[in-house]
């Protein structure tokens, strides 16, 4: 990425992406069911600040947030879909922009069928070329809580580093929780082909 980076603000259009098993497209109101069913499986809160279990209604306000983060230009969520079935399998997300400083912050989560075939480093590699390309980012961030060593890995294999323990970052699900925190910059490759 030579000189200046891209106006963030300068992107129009939803960015509906693809890979090779994957399609990655806008949340719409109708995904709160299938967002709610999967925020219902333990595995996927577990390692979270997501709340364990959320309600129908908790969902509906998550899906209706990230349905507009990219008209308000706070962020950018995609519903993660299999491309064979259509299948709604994960969310993946830019869950803030940091304008002034070129950055934006990434979660994702993924329906544990789907876990151990590189589906969540397939759709993170993409949406990361996405934040560089499109979006302009310099730096992206992310975070894991420990034991969440498959998440780790998946930030590894796509270019982000490992840059410490932020001790006691927050506090959810009644107690104050350590981050492994990761970032990647515009200059830092991939370190392995999915």
């Amino acid at each position: 990425m030579g000189g200046l980076p891209v106006p963030m603000s300068s992107v129009a259009e939803f960015p509906h992406l693809r890979t090779d098993r994957m399609s990655l497209r806008a949340f719409r109101p109708d995904d709160a069911r299938a967002f709610h069913a999967l925020m219902q499986i333990p595995e996927v809160t577990r390692l979270s600040n997501w709340p364990d279990a959320p309600t129908v209604t908790e969902c509906e306000n998550d899906v209706a947030r990230m349905s507009e983060a990219f008209s308000k230009g706070t962020g950018c969520s995609w519903v993660v879909e299999d491309r064979g079935t259509g299948c709604f399998i994960g969310a993946i997300r830019y869950n803030y922009f940091i304008r002034d400083w070129f950055c934006g912050g990434i979660g994702y989560e993924l329906h544990p069928d789907w876990w151990g075939q590189g589906r969540m480093t397939e759709a993170l590699r993409t949406v990361v070329g996405c934040g560089h390309d499109l979006f302009g980012l310099n730096r992206m961030e992310a975070w894991t809580l420990p034991g969440n060593l498959a998440s780790a890995r998946a930030l590894e294999k796509c270019g982000f580093r490992f840059e410490g323990v932020l001790r006691q970052r927050a506090w959810f699900k009644g107690r104050f929780h350590d981050f492994h925190w990761f970032g990647r910059v515009a200059a830092d490759p991939f370190t392995e082909t999915p």
